[in-house]
């Protein structure tokens, strides 16, 4: 795993995290910062994936 294979998941479980607190305390805005986070991670991680599969190619 690379750098921004790992720096993204955990960025998009951070962002579930966050939109849970948000969802519970019932704060729109903690939510809809937790579901940007969570795209920004899905984002990064799939960047990282990309990466991990070019790097396998002979």
């Amino acid at each position: 795993m690379n750098r921004d294979q790992v720096k993204g998941r955990i960025d998009e479980a951070k962002g579930k995290l966050k939109e849970m607190i948000g969802r519970i305390l019932g704060n729109r805005t903690t939510r809809m910062q937790g579901t940007v986070k969570q795209v920004v991670g899905k984002t990064q991680a799939s960047f990282g994936d990309a990466r991990a599969q070019f790097k396998k190619r002979p």
